[in-house]
């Protein structure tokens, strides 16, 4: 796509060196380099590393304005649930583009085990964006302690 831009930008020069700057050729190069930034801020997404997903992701409680829930994911692979009660996170990993959480799920008096893969599908600063089985989940870093 980068490479694509280029060729265009420099086609587009040398017909404007041939026959002069005009209002439309002028809107070309803006068009150009607007897809230049969206490019740019694209390419600029995090590559998820343990270091980067370290820290407690939350989401909104569906049908509970002002609750959130989410994960704490502990540098160590160990994880905490954020207001789940039932759903017990134990540990985290990262393979590749994949997070891996593990932990016991709680209800009616019976607990099991569970194993569960999501792709992240984004990753900045403050925002995680997770796909399980079709579901895309945004979550939101939550400031640590130390206001980070």
């Amino acid at each position: 796509s980068l490479l694509l831009l280029l060729s265009a930008a420099w086609r587009m020069t040398l017909y404007v060196e041939a026959y002069g700057l005009s209002f439309k050729r002028c809107m070309t190069y803006w068009g150009m380099v607007m897809m230049a930034l969206f490019l740019l801020a694209a390419s600029c997404s995090m590559q998820p590393t343990p270091a980067s997903l370290s820290g407690s992701w939350t989401q909104p409680v569906p049908g509970q304005p002002g609750h959130v829930q989410g994960m704490q994911l502990l540098p160590d692979g160990r994880a905490v649930s954020i207001n789940m009660h039932t759903l017990l996170y134990q540990g985290w990993q990262l393979d590749g583009s994949r997070l891996i959480l593990t932990g016991k799920s709680m209800g009616n008096g019976n607990s099991s085990l569970f194993t569960a893969t999501s792709t992240i599908d984004s990753l900045s600063r403050n925002t995680l964006i997770l796909n399980t089985d079709g579901t895309r989940e945004v979550y939101t870093r939550m400031a640590d302690a130390d206001g980070r």
